[in-house]
């Protein structure tokens, strides 16, 4: 049968696993307190309605809304009208940034023949919005330098640091080249980055079949993958350095900040880049002579991928208007009835490339019927202990511009106020999605047990569990089936939760609905309600589910009378982080001495052989072993600590004690995930603060867990690898001693 049947057959199976017993305590409340919390979240979960959603994603993605555009502003207006429709206060926070747009954009084979990419998505018949083309921003990838050159052109696969070590084995080199590489294997960004540090001199990234086009499945408009004029803008920003506005690293971008020159902002390409579909970029692929390319670099267009260089020359021009434009954040304020200086923040974005039904209007429409529901709780008399902030955040497209500058706006406030922040994107049909902080990994999956999936009938939990039981190694199938909590993923970036979690050390889970709607119109005009409505979350039911789902984990923070954090989960996170640390110290070190026997097995066989070359490539030095005993002694105590603290939680038993101060103990649980953070950041990019989770610098995207010691083992900077060891070893530490005097504060007092 098919998979998604088989999918059905083993979740209704495990209906009958052992699980959690029904309507359990809620962690951090006691017997009462669970009662009424689960009878407002009752409330909460029957009010988001599909057809609002709907009617709210036809208006929201009727036309193009991309950052400084009129129906962007529009849109902010719009949502802000809605909010207080509902009775909530709202307000609109304005920021100036800098965002390039395209005058002139010109990709042009030049010899051996002559061809001109067109650069351009039509217009098609059955689909009313993709001919606004007066709306549209052109196909570009924001953030690019400008640029006008000429030169040989070089396939480079995905143009990712492990393809240009394939081109070093190859004698290859890029140098005065233009590369062209395809979209996957990272972020975006990455390739120009990578590129230039070879010394290339323009970028061409393409979308190759192979991935989001006819070979995975039926072409838009007839199915939901890119067709072949389909290109994916994006923005090429060197986020991994700092998200937001270039000009403004560290502060917010309000009138008068203290903004860098243009030629001074360090996250700003350094050689020109567009983007191209497959149409375009096939008649340079096939121009392409020299060594065939290995067989995992052949992509799915009908041709023999070559490398070159040669004979194929191409003429790369990118002249772009570097203007400051308004960017539109809309912010919701629910004040706290008991602790209203503690906030529990909710965010999505409301800008898009172009129409950006999929993206992002499918969550944000979600995040606007939970605040719709949260104005109809509160009509009834519900009052939360905490405040609640939502945020419908602008510009993140092009670098989480909304949402950075609000936070570095807004720094001291939220490094002493902020409880958690829960972000959403896009979403659609299909399983629930949960990464973040681990210690928020028990508290999102009881809340994932209290929602039910809208087509199994099951629990959001239970559907989650069967999936990873369906597509997993052995262990994790196991684990999956046995563990009490299913893992949630760590955070790179790529979306808002970044400058909260990895610049200001607020705990964070992102949140969302998929697997079952894969599609290829990802940041391209295509992506629009006709798209979504025919391919993706068809009746909305999904996005009602994330209204839930996301509507309840905020109320549920909000309102605890001690903050539902655990870190039992967290410590044996951490403690796995260690072992992939050694493990890729280990694995350096093993290939290190191969790489040298292979040499000397050379020279060996070059003695025995006059005829033989006898010069030969100097061997390396064996990495050394590191001391990883300062974080091995750290997470043991983070370990027994948070085991402690565990202990004491579960002695409160079904009522909470009186005589224990809850609001010094939740002051305690807030600084946690502070402090996993160093205002030093980490090495080369100051901004990121977080020592245990951050994008790679060379991943963008893909998180890299304890960066700082991971990437120094990558780049064999063994001194600074043992330097970075400490330093995390020293948060864990400052970790441990918060969940301790925590626990002195719930011990219960004698009479």
């Amino acid at each position: 049968m098919p998979i998604r049947y088989r999918l059905l057959a083993l979740s209704a199976a495990l209906v009958f696993a052992p699980g959690r017993s029904p309507d359990p305590v809620l962690r951090g409340y006691d017997a009462a307190s669970s009662r009424v919390e689960r009878e407002w979240e009752a409330k909460l979960q029957a009010i988001p309605s599909p057809d609002s959603l709907r009617e709210y994603m036809r208006r929201l993605s009727a036309r193009p809304h991309h950052l400084g555009s009129p129906y962007d502003r529009d849109n902010a207006e719009w949502i802000l009208a809605r909010f207080r429709s509902w009775g909530l206060p709202a307000e609109i926070e304005s920021f100036e940034v800098l965002f390039p747009t395209p005058r002139e954009r010109i990709v042009e084979l030049v010899g051996p023949t002559r061809f001109r990419a067109t650069l351009q998505e039509p217009a098609l018949a059955v689909d009313p919005t993709s001919g606004q083309q007066r709306e549209q921003l052109p196909t570009f990838n924001a953030y690019s330098v400008d640029g006008d050159v000429t030169a040989p052109l070089v396939y480079v696969n995905y143009g990712i640091p492990a393809d240009y070590d394939s081109l070093e084995a190859l004698g290859i080199s890029v140098k005065g080249a233009i590369v062209i590489a395809r979209y996957g294997g990272s972020w975006r960004g990455i390739k120009p980055k990578v590129a230039g540090e070879h010394g290339a001199v323009g970028c061409i990234i393409y979308s190759d079949p192979n991935d989001d086009g006819y070979h995975a499945g039926e072409v838009y408009p007839a199915g939901p993958y890119r067709n072949e004029t389909g290109v994916q803008r994006g923005s090429v920003m060197d986020m991994p350095l700092h998200p937001g506005d270039p000009l403004t690293p560290g502060v917010g971008a309000v009138t008068g900040a203290h903004r860098l020159a243009r030629a001074d902002a360090t996250t700003i390409t350094k050689i020109p880049v567009l983007p191209i579909s497959y149409g375009d970029a096939q008649p340079l692929l096939a121009a392409i002579r020299g060594q065939p390319a290995p067989r995992s670099w052949q992509g799915g267009l009908p041709i023999t991928y070559h490398i070159g260089p040669g004979p194929a020359r191409v003429h790369l021009k990118v002249k772009s208007d570097w203007n400051m434009v308004k960017l539109y954040d809309v912010i919701v304020r629910i004040p706290g009835s008991t602790a209203p200086d503690e906030w529990v923040i909710r965010g999505n974005h409301h800008d898009a490339w172009v129409n950006g039904a999929e993206d992002p209007i499918s969550g944000q429409v979600a995040l606007m019927e939970e605040a719709r529901a949260l104005g109809d709780l509160l009509r009834q008399g519900w009052k939360p202990r905490r405040t609640i902030i939502y945020a419908a955040w602008d510009g993140e497209e092009e670098g989480l511009l909304g949402s950075t500058e609000w936070v570095e706006a807004h720094a001291d406030e939220l490094r002493t106020k902020a409880v958690a922040y829960f972000n959403t994107d896009s979403n659609g049909r299909g399983y629930l999605g949960m990464g973040g902080s681990h210690s928020l990994e028990r508290f999102i999956n009881e809340v994932a047990h209290d929602i039910t999936d809208p087509e199994t009938g099951l629990s959001a939990w239970k559907r989650a569990q069967a999936r990873q039981i369906q597509v997993s190694s052995k262990k994790e199938r196991d684990e999956a089936r046995n563990r009490g909590d299913l893992r949630i993923g760590a955070l790179g970036s790529g979306s808002d939760f970044t400058p909260f979690l990895q610049h200001i050390g607020i705990a964070s889970l992102n949140l969302g609905y998929g697997g079952e709607d894969g599609g290829g119109i990802y940041h391209s005009v295509y992506d629009d309600f006709r798209w979504f409505t025919m391919f993706s979350d068809t009746a909305f039911v999904y996005g009602r589910a994330l209204a839930q789902t996301v509507g309840t984990g905020v109320i549920r923070l909000a309102d605890a009378p001690l903050l539902p954090f655990e870190f039992r989960n967290q410590a044996e996170t951490f403690a796995g982080y260690l072992d992939e640390l050694k493990t890729l110290l280990k694995e350096q070190q093993e290939t290190v001495r191969e790489r040298n026997q292979q040499i000397e097995d050379g020279v060996s066989a070059a003695v025995e052989d006059p005829r033989r070359p006898r010069s030969r490539p100097d061997t390396v030095e064996v990495p050394p072993f590191l001391n990883f005993a300062p974080l091995e002694n750290a997470i043991a105590r983070l370990t027994r600590s948070a085991g402690r603290l565990e202990e004491l939680h579960k002695r409160l038993g079904d009522s909470l004690s009186t005589g224990i101060d809850f609001a010094r103990v939740n002051g305690l649980l807030i600084r946690t995930e502070r402090a996993l953070t160093d205002s030093a950041g980490l090495p080369n990019r100051p901004w990121f603060q977080h020592l245990v989770y951050a994008p790679g610098f060379y991943t963008g995207y893909g998180v890299k867990t304890m960066p700082g010691v991971r990437e120094a083992i990558e780049e064999r900077h063994w001194d600074e690898a043992q330097v970075q060891i400490g330093r995390v070893a020293t948060r864990l530490q400052e970790l441990a001693a918060i969940l301790d005097d925590a626990g002195k504060l719930l011990q219960p007092r004698k009479d």
